[in-house]
């Protein structure tokens, strides 16, 4: 009996404090299985696609017992802060999937259908979020309020144009309305990114900043502008089209670039950061589901590197991702593998037997 109640508190603890961030696994996984199939390894990107799609509906699930049985302290979350923004990784999740099921299962109806599903999360999302966070009157300062996670609302904005460029061919004879829209979304997420660095880079350089406070969501500065490369490189491919992105071709190509190479010198920068956390500092190494924001940086940037090469004629660039893309995937292997240590740990902990005697030592918010 003790274990059966040890795995229901296990089960109600997960779902009551579940955090938004656990969609970066199906971010990452996603990107990667893309990546895979892109760079001609099927088999691999078929095993990923299964996982993403398992891993997707799992946490859907939990999501919507959180929202009916714990809508207070999901609501809180939501407008907070420092987990508020992570929510934006149901959006890009979402859309990372429709992703595969187009590129990876060849089927543009499901795709089409999460696109929807992902511009209805994006608007709600999007207008709740910044909504509450701006008139709520009591805010943390920019040292404690401000983190990596604030850019997963432009990987929301960008994974929106990417799927959208990808399924117009799909949703109607004339692509020119879809096509304006993820142009829209492309331009509205390059704004927020420059908006959003320049008060990280702020952050960086101004404020202390510890091995706790550095985390692993920070290399969302990387997988943003990596999935803005991304979104901008479909865009040019799909500039045939529809002839008023052939008139701002230039433009695309060279904002696009401006883009790619910004996140190329970020990643040298993060390399030497988490080397000074765990190294100098000695922050010990132990799963966190965030973690998973890492991996999905590094896939995200193998994807842009060989779609930017396929758009532009840059050969040089493709070889890049025929080399990253196995960085990636050692990535994914050791998360995946510290997730899985992580729950077969804390199913296989036995019960602790009450002590009544010990109990009454133990304060009551433990």
């Amino acid at each position: 009996m003790r274990w059966r109640a040890h795995l229901s508190d296990l089960a109600e603890q997960g779902v009551r404090d579940l955090h938004p961030s656990y969609f970066t696994l199906v971010m990452a996984t996603g990107i990667l299985s893309t990546a895979s199939h892109l760079l001609g390894m099927p088999a691999v990107a078929w095993v990923l696609f299964q996982v993403t799609l398992g891993a997707y509906v799992i946490l859907t699930l939990l999501t919507g017992v959180r929202l009916v049985r714990y809508f207070p302290r999901l609501l809180a979350d939501l407008i907070d802060h420092a987990r508020g923004p992570f929510f934006f990784a149901v959006v890009a999740a979402t859309n990372v999937l429709g992703n595969q099921f187009l590129v990876v299962a060849g089927d543009a109806i499901t795709a089409a259908a999460l696109w929807v599903l992902g511009v209805f999360l994006w608007f709600t999302l999007t207008y709740t979020f910044f909504t509450a966070v701006t008139v709520i009157e009591e805010k943390p300062g920019l040292e404690t309020g401000l983190n990596g996670g604030w850019l997963m609302a432009v990987v929301a904005t960008q994974s929106v144009s990417v799927l959208g460029t990808l399924v117009s061919p799909h949703v109607g004879a004339s692509p020119g309305g879809v096509l304006f829209f993820t142009l829209s979304m492309y331009l509205l997420g390059c704004m927020l990114y420059i908006l959003m660095i320049s008060l990280i880079i702020y952050r960086f350089m101004f404020f202390s900043l510890t091995p706790t406070t550095l985390t692993p969501p920070y290399w969302i500065n990387t997988g943003a502008i990596a999935i803005t490369t991304s979104a901008g490189a479909l865009l040019i491919v799909s500039a045939p089209r529809w002839s008023f992105l052939q008139e701002i071709l230039p433009f695309l190509k060279g904002f696009t670039l401006f883009f790619w190479v910004t996140g190329t010198w970020w990643i040298p920068l993060l390399l030497l950061l988490g080397a000074w956390r765990h190294f100098y500092m000695g922050f010990p190494f132990s799963y966190d589901p965030q973690y998973w924001s890492i991996v999905f940086p590094l896939g995200m940037y193998t994807t842009c590197t060989f779609q930017l090469a396929q758009a532009t004629g840059l050969g040089l660039l493709s070889v890049i991702p025929q080399y990253f893309v196995y960085i990636a995937l050692v990535a994914w292997l050791v998360t995946f593998f510290g997730l899985i240590r992580t729950l077969v740990r804390n199913l296989a902990s036995p019960p602790m037997a009450k002590q009544p005697s010990e109990a009454s030592k133990i304060p009551s918010d433990h």
